[in-house]
């Protein structure tokens, strides 16, 4: 906790209910003696720490694991402490950040240890229903229920080098079981963390998140944000003449990418990584940045096809935006959503399907701009309705052109027609209503 704050004041435990049954809820053996021990070795009275903390001049309610307390276990009056934390981060508003390192569930209380994962769940949800984001730090170990509920039911996970994190700790797991998969970087591979983080830049990645995200929270009847102005162009300042000539310029590999209009647009920014559902997709960029002052939530394609991954990637950055109170901005460039076998087999359909009800049903203003290539439904997938607008370098349409022309049995040189039929140029898109404007160079 000192490491990572500027300052901090330990909260009251909740009230003592009393000495219980002698060995707890299950007269299980020693237990008292093992309370004892670990309370003299730590001078700790249970697993958890909860303070007031600030981080970077954001105040925070800061939770913190004590490993050495029996393995970090939750029980009973773990329970306690957490609830009771998640209770004040509501009543005051505050974000919730946890230090975790934990074994699971304390099993010499039984069910009634592992009950505690519902309560923590049920914090959860209340916490989130509040509008307030939640960070977690995956310390070594980071397993069982700790990890399925305080851990993978924050809205940014970072974890630290090499850490153990998995539901199944390493007495439980498979014999054969790949280590390398209950890892940080594993997971982070795997898409269920958003970054590896040293120790040494932990205090700082945490206080620029919560510049970003700290302001989030604000009371229910504060007015909705505004959205955000689109980027200016980067590229090219001149309308194509024809439908194919705006393919090629789109299609042009020292066109400007989501990088280069990311870094123009934001003063500074940090990412999210992962579907949570076992997926990365390096070709999509999301997170959040700062721009005049302003946090702003982000979702570029970065010019590949779009795989499953991608899109649930999108869709949990809207939701989360959406839940906080942020703007969006996206950035479309993409030659469609991936078809091979691997991105049926993993739910391109319901992937795609996600991204478009996310932004449908965004309370938050979403300002998508078209930087590239727009191809068919992967890059309306993450157009906002209504607020769509267009670089000259860039076009959108239903089809590729030369898949067009093949679907119409046309020769290959008929493709430049085509082109031009499906009026797919920046000026057609504006001509036919489909975005806002065309916005000019900086």
């Amino acid at each position: 906790m000192a490491a990572v704050s500027d300052s901090s004041v330990e909260l009251p435990a909740p009230g003592d209910p009393g000495p219980g049954r002698p060995d707890g809820p299950l007269g299980w053996r020693g237990y008292d003696a093992s309370r004892a021990r670990a309370h003299a070795r730590t001078g700790e009275d249970e697993s958890v720490v909860a303070a007031l903390a600030t981080l970077g001049g954001t105040e925070v309610v800061l939770l913190s694991f004590e490993f050495g307390y029996l393995g970090g276990s939750l029980g009973e009056r773990t329970g306690d402490r957490l609830e009771a934390a998640y209770t004040l981060a509501r009543e005051r508003r505050l974000p919730l950040v946890s230090l975790i390192a934990t074994g699971g569930s304390r099993m010499q209380e039984g069910m009634r240890a592992l009950a505690q994962l519902q309560r923590v769940a049920g914090q959860w949800a209340l916490h989130r229903a509040a509008g307030l984001p939640g960070i977690a730090v995956l310390r070594d170990p980071t397993t069982g229920g700790g990890w399925a509920t305080l851990g993978a039911g924050a809205d940014v996970l970072l974890a630290l080098p090499g850490a153990q994190i998995g539901f199944a700790g390493s007495r439980v797991r498979p014999a054969d079981a790949d280590p390398h998969a209950y890892s940080a970087e594993g997971q982070l591979a795997a898409g269920q963390i958003d970054a590896v983080v040293p120790p040494d830049r932990l205090r700082g990645t945490l206080q620029r998140w919560l510049r970003l995200l700290g302001g989030a929270g604000k009371p229910a009847a504060a007015a909705p944000p505004g959205p955000v102005p689109p980027p200016s162009a980067l590229g090219e300042r001149e309308l194509p003449e024809t439908g194919w000539r705006a393919v090629v310029r789109a299609r042009d590999a020292r066109r400007p990418r989501a990088e280069a209009y990311l870094r123009a647009y934001f003063d500074d920014r940090e990412e999210i990584s992962g579907d949570r559902c076992g997926g990365v997709d390096s070709g999509i960029r999301c997170g959040f940045g700062h721009r005049d002052g302003r946090t702003v939530a982000f979702a570029a394609q970065c010019g590949t096809a779009t795989r499953p991954a991608g899109f649930r990637t999108a869709a949990r950055l809207v939701r989360l935006a959406d839940r906080l109170g942020i703007p969006v901005l996206t950035l479309v460039d993409t030659p469609g959503a991936a078809n091979d076998a691997a991105a049926e087999r993993a739910g391109a359909g319901a992937a795609i399907a996600d991204a478009f009800a996310a932004l449908a049903s965004a309370r938050v203003p979403i300002t998508s701009l078209l930087i590239g290539e727009g191809g068919s439904g992967g890059a309306l997938a993450l157009a906002a309705p209504g607020n769509l607008w267009a670089t000259p370098d860039s076009y959108f349409s239903v089809i590729a052109p030369e898949l067009a022309a093949a679907i119409l049995k046309r020769d290959a040189q008929e493709v430049h027609h085509t082109a031009d039929q499906l009026r797919i140029r920046p000026q057609d898109l504006l001509d036919l209503g489909v975005i806002r404007g065309i916005v000019p160079p900086a």
